[in-house]
């Protein structure tokens, strides 16, 4: 069943910063919205929330990134703005997994591909695909990746 409580949500998120003229969390769910938005136009159907919630791990990949990028650069203040919205984004994700979690789900996809009798880069594609399923929206898989590619090494 396509459950669709976190457009609601979002929008009720907007009022509220609105109404609280909180601007920096506003910017960065509007952008969020639009993105949603834009998704919707382009395929053009309303999204469920499995894909707002794809829209919003995109948005959160792309602020890690961008911090990683202005801490190097030694833009200090972007990137303290960068990990703001990405706090904000992060509140309509699901709870985070554990580290634990993470590692059963990692243990388990590769048993599984293993029993399947793949090897090689091939495994590694194959284990984040379930991987990616088990844990959608509870994990930073760049993160997972590299542990992936580690174990299977």
């Amino acid at each position: 069943m396509m459950s669709n409580t976190l457009k609601p949500q979002l929008s009720e998120a907007v009022k509220t910063a609105m109404r609280a003229k909180d601007s920096a969390r506003l910017g960065t769910l509007r952008f969020l919205l639009a993105a949603v938005k834009q998704k919707e136009i382009d395929g053009r159907r309303e999204l469920d929330d499995s894909e707002i919630t794809a829209v919003i791990e995109k948005q959160v990949k792309q602020r890690r990134e961008s911090i990683a990028a202005f801490e190097k650069a030694g833009r200090l203040e972007t990137a303290e703005q960068e990990k703001a919205e990405l706090v904000v984004l992060q509140e309509f994700l699901p709870q985070a997994a554990t580290p634990e979690e993470v590692d059963a789900a990692v243990q388990a996809a590769i048993a599984e591909v293993t029993r399947q009798g793949v090897s090689g880069p091939a495994a590694i594609g194959k284990v984040m695909g379930i991987v990616k399923t088990a844990l959608a929206g509870r994990a930073d898989m760049s993160a997972i990746s590299a542990q992936v590619k580690t174990k299977l090494a």
